[in-house]
């Protein structure tokens, strides 16, 4: 479990930024570990802004909500940089689904945290086929700290890494949940590949 090194109690100006990735597959507590992060860092009393990709209505409008249901409110944004006009004078910003963004994600979360703002982002590190999905290698690679979260495997019940999508289809994004997607170990997703 990630222990906050610093919930960067003070002035804004004393406080050092940071990025936090968490990175995994589909299934595997992403967001419910974002969601976790941010309430502590409510309960530290900081002031904490939470955006989603607009395209993604799954379960909600507005909420940033995990599989598991617990619900965080939020603001969906057409646009990574609409996050830094609506940041506003915030101490930590949450943002879910990061791999839904395109790479302006990098810059702008580095430009939060060079204002001494803590930036948590979640995200699928790979897409259905395996591949690294953008912007998350490259938000990994410029993050102070990164969490990497499993699934449990849905054919053998050892640790899954992969996101093994039901579907004939080759688009990048399918929107979907357990009708379109299963948690797969490396052996068995490479089984089902091939």
């Amino acid at each position: 479990m990630f222990v906050e090194p610093s919930l960067h109690i003070g002035k804004s100006s004393e406080r050092k930024g940071q990025i936090e990735v968490i990175c995994g597959s589909m299934f595997s507590g992403k967001t419910e570990e974002l969601i976790r992060r941010l309430n502590r860092a409510r309960i530290a009393r900081l002031k904490v802004e939470i955006f989603k990709p607009s395209v993604d209505k799954r379960y909600h409008e507005q909420d940033v909500v995990s599989h598991n249901e617990t619900s965080i409110r939020s603001t969906p944004v057409n646009f990574a940089g609409d996050i830094l006009l609506l940041s506003g004078d915030c101490d930590v910003v949450g943002i879910d689904e990061a791999q839904f963004f395109d790479q302006e994600l990098v810059r702008v979360s580095q430009i939060l945290a060079n204002q001494g703002k803590r930036v948590i982002l979640a995200g699928l590190d790979m897409d259905f086929e395996g591949k690294p999905f953008e912007p998350m290698p490259t938000l990994m690679a410029i993050a102070e700290y990164v969490t990497k979260v499993h699934a449990i495997c849905m054919k053998c019940g050892d640790l899954a890494a992969f996101s093994y999508r039901l579907s004939a289809s080759k688009e990048k994004v399918v929107l979907g949940e357990k009708d379109s997607y299963e948690a797969r170990c490396r052996n068995c997703y490479k089984e089902e590949r091939t």
